[in-house]
């Protein structure tokens, strides 16, 4: 029997590899995000605005737009995978690795508040991208596949079959 716990962590896993297919689904079917500009544009759009962290311009203007429409890719596919892996509940901890990395270069890479603003600022700031860094951070030490996935259908047949025979 599982806990509510359990199924309230699968319920989170399962609504975030939602989000995560809906973010990939535009970039995937169309090609205006990987073939026609749309990454760059966001990227000039972080610079521009001043949303990229100071130490973190420099990459985005140096390797990321010059490698722009490979690195499109990988983020569309990026997307996939990890909706598709929370989705299901399989590679849950690997895609968790994942996307909480690249919840972080986000928040670096667009969530600068400014060098002035107040401590609570950058918080306020990256609310779009740690919140999903905090979900990816609890799948990862969590086993938050033990119920509603393909993987923990497994492990669960697993356990329920030690646990009798003891």
């Amino acid at each position: 029997m599982h806990d509510s716990n359990s199924r309230a962590l699968a319920l989170l896993r399962i609504g975030v590899g939602l989000f995560f297919l809906i973010f990939a689904q535009y970039k995937i079917l169309g090609t205006q995000f990987t073939l026609h500009g749309g990454f760059q544009f966001w990227i000039n759009k972080f610079l521009t605005e001043g949303g990229a962290y100071p130490f973190m311009a420099p990459i985005l203007r140096n390797f990321v737009l010059p490698h722009a429409t490979p690195i499109a890719f990988l983020v569309a596919y990026g997307e996939l995978a990890i909706g598709l892996a929370l989705l299901l509940g399989v590679f849950v901890r690997p895609a968790s690795a994942a996307g909480l990395l690249f919840m972080l270069t986000l928040l670096i890479s667009s969530d600068y508040p400014g060098p002035s603003a107040p401590l609570w600022q950058y918080f306020g700031a990256s609310l779009s991208h740690s919140v999903f860094a905090l979900c990816f951070l609890a799948f990862l030490i969590a086993h938050s596949d033990a119920v509603w996935s393909l993987s923990g259908t497994k492990r669960g047949a697993k356990l329920s079959t030690t646990t009798t025979t003891r």
